[in-house]
Parts: C-alpha cells; structure tokens; sequence
C-alpha cells in the first residue's frame, strides 16, 4: 500500500506553543469541514520531525485532534462517511463537554465540603470526619459561583499563555494524590466483613466509572504525532496505562478498605477536617480547575471555527466568544441538572467514553482494512471488544438513568415535605 509524507502544507502546526493559534489565527480558522480531503492520504511518520518536549504534547493536543483522528488509518472516515466522521466528533464533543461537566460538580463538591466544615476543621488529622452542617449552601449555588470564572479562563485561546498554569496544576495535583495516599496508607484498618461481590448494578457503574478514567482518544493521537520517535509511542503508552493502572487499583483498593461503604464519588471527599487535608481539596479543585480548560480545549476547536466562518471578519471575536460562553453555561446548567458526582462520572463514560474507546474503534479498522486481508482472529476480536463496549453503554446508562431519577425524585419528596 503506497504511503504519502505529510508536508507543512497539509496542515497548520501547532505542536508548540509558539505555533498554538492566537487571536487572528483562531477566530479566522476555517470550517473544519472544508478542508480538501485530497491532502490527507495514507502516509509514513516523519523522520525528520524535531519533536517537542514531554509537556506539551499534553498542554497543546486540543487544536490537532479531528486532524489527528482524520490523519490515521481510519481513512474510511474521511473519503466514504461523512456521517462516520460527525458521529465520530459528536461523541469527542460530548466526552469533553461531560468531562467538563465532571469538573463542575467536583469542584462545587469539594469547595462546598471545605466552606461547610470551616469552623470545626483542626489540626489533629486522625481524630476527626467530615461532616456537613445542615441548612448549608446548596452544591449547585456554588457552581453558579464558579461560572463567570470558568468563562473567562476559556478565554485564553493561545496555549502560550495558559501552559504555566497547567503545570502548576499538574504539580499541584500530584502532591495532593501523594498526601492522599499517605492519609490512606497510615489509617487504614483491614478487616474481613468486606463484601467479597455485590449486585450487577453495581457492575455497570464501575463500567462506566473506569472508562471515564481510562478513555483518553482526545490525547493519545495528538500525543504521538508530536513525538520526535513515534515509533516509540508504543512503548510509552503501555508504560503510562500500567502506572495509571496501578494507581487506579491501589488508590481504588486501599481506599474501599479504608472507607467501605461509605467512600463517595471522589475520595477527597472522604478525607478529614483537618487543615492539611483540606488544602489537599483545595489543591485538587485548583487542578481541576485548570484542566477544564485542556478538556474544553478540544470540544471548542471543533465548534467554534465552524461558527466563526458564518460570519463576517468583524464580527468573528465576538462570535468565538459568545460560543465560547455558551458552552461553558450549557456545561454548568447539565452539571446543576445532575449534581451527583458518582452518576455523571458514569453516564458520560457510559455513553460518550464508551463509543469512542471501544465501540467505534473496532468497528472502523474492520471497514478500513477488511479489504486487505484482515485475519479472522483480529475480526473476532474487535467484535469482541464492541459488543462489550455496547453492552456496557446499554447497562451503565440505563442504572445511571435509574440511579438519577430514583435521586431526583427522593429530593422532590423530601422538598415537599420540607414545604409542608
């Protein structure tokens, strides 16, 4: 099969921050629906590329991954589908606005857990439990609260500038998880009245909860085409799963021992009022914070370049961030609708995360290189792999849309007694 080299003429390079689009170069984009789909053929990696450093292939990823998702074998997008390839960015909208919509909840639970305890919170770590006072300020209130600031952090549309800040809040993310993990280690009492198994629906929700962790399509591609030898991409993408592994499993493990029936959606909610576990939360929903914006990063480059060409040059800024704003407050108002962490971490993966990580993907190379020979063993398996992945998007959205009505409707009775 003949390969093509990708030149700089194909596409815009913005695997630097000093490329990233600024203002001009972001708000006159074009749509990304018109782009010629001549200059995108098979083609061999670079030899000659410089690469870029480790961080930024992480910080810069957002404004190159449809073109990553185009580029790659699933050529089949491109050239027989258009509705493959909408389907293929609708799913990678909703997994980052419901990424976003993650955040929200998050940072309203831990801020609002951090303001409630505030008069009891001490020093002595070991001694004392978060508890909430009653009559305290509603969570969704508080995401009210964060929106004008989450709405003008996505204003920064030049990566140049919103780097610093990432790194800090990577750093500052993992200092919290070492402390977390401390706390875990030194107070964890084992016993054996742990339930060994529980009900299936219990099942569906670690589906959906794992593979919101685990789906990361918007940074793998982007990640390897911006490698200097990305021939070496396998080696470093095992190596990152089977790290993410085993903090997942320990973290996951050490902390049902720790906390049993009573762990919460995120475990920094678990953790006591104490003065330096608190800023553990504060530290983590600075992080958060901060990575809304890498999340958001890729839903905008999809949608707003498209909403920028319908206008006139005059107008584009305030269009790009007028869409801008709107997705932010659609992200807050669904956040606010749904305000259980545990059960929007679900539903996205389940819906949204799943279809991208195992349902689409099995299916496209099957369309894309049936053609050539593909072994039965490999179609076998990437049937395998879709069915599973379907089976979990049917199970975790349906226990997820159970879990929530059987909440929402607890809360209007306890509301219409509370009136009564």
């Amino acid at each position: 099969m003949s390969t093509k080299k990708l030149t700089s003429e194909d596409y815009n390079d913005y695997s630097s921050t000093e490329n990233s689009p600024d203002h001009d170069s972001l708000t006159s984009s074009p749509d990304a629906s018109s782009r010629s789909s001549d200059n995108f053929g098979n083609y061999q990696h670079l030899s000659e590329r410089t690469g870029t450093s480790l961080q930024k292939p992480f910080l810069d990823y957002g404004n190159v991954v449809m073109y990553s998702l185009e580029e790659c074998p699933n050529l089949w997008l491109r050239r027989h589908s258009v509705i493959g390839r909408l389907l293929v960015e609708f799913f990678l909208i909703l997994t980052q606005l419901g990424f976003c919509c993650v955040y929200f909840v998050f940072l309203a639970d831990n801020i609002k857990q951090i303001v409630d305890v505030a008069n009891a919170t001490s020093n002595n770590c070991y001694q004392n439990t978060t508890t909430f006072e009653s009559g305290s300020m509603d969570s969704r209130l508080y995401m009210l609260s964060f929106l004008p600031f989450i709405v003008l952090l996505v204003y920064i549309r030049n990566w140049k500038y919103l780097a610093p800040f990432s790194l800090l809040a990577n750093l500052a993310m993992c200092v919290s998880l070492v402390l977390i993990y401390w706390y875990i280690f030194s107070s964890a009492t084992y016993t054996n009245n742990l339930p060994p198994t529980t009900e299936w629906k219990s099942y569906a929700m670690f589906f959906g909860t794992a593979i919101f962790a685990f789906e990361g399509i918007g940074v793998v591609l982007p990640l390897e085409n911006h490698m200097a030898k990305p021939q070496k991409f396998p080696v470093i993408l095992y190596l990152g799963m089977a790290i993410v592994t085993v903090l997942y499993l320990t973290l996951g493990v050490m902390g049902y021992i720790r906390f049993g029936d009573e762990i919460k959606g995120s475990i920094t909610l678990n953790l006591p009022a104490c003065w330096l576990y608190q800023s553990v939360k504060i530290l983590y929903s600075f992080g958060i914070f901060i990575t809304y914006a890498v999340q958001f990063f890729v839903a905008a480059e999809i949608i707003v370049p498209v909403a920028v060409a319908k206008v006139s040059e005059r107008w584009e800024l305030w269009v790009n961030l007028a869409v801008r704003t709107a997705l932010v407050i659609i992200t807050c108002a669904l956040a606010i609708l749904i305000p259980r962490l545990a059960i929007v971490i679900t539903l996205v993966g389940s819906i949204s995360s799943s279809t991208l990580a195992l349902i689409i993907p099995p299916l496209l190379e099957i369309a894309t290189y049936y053609g050539d020979g593909m072994s039965k063993w490999t179609i076998a398996k990437n049937i395998v792999i879709s069915v599973v992945g379907f089976v979990g998007f049917v199970a975790g959205t349906y226990v997820s849309m159970e879990k929530l009505v059987a909440q929402t409707i607890s809360m209007t009775n306890i509301t219409a007694n509370n009136v009564s």
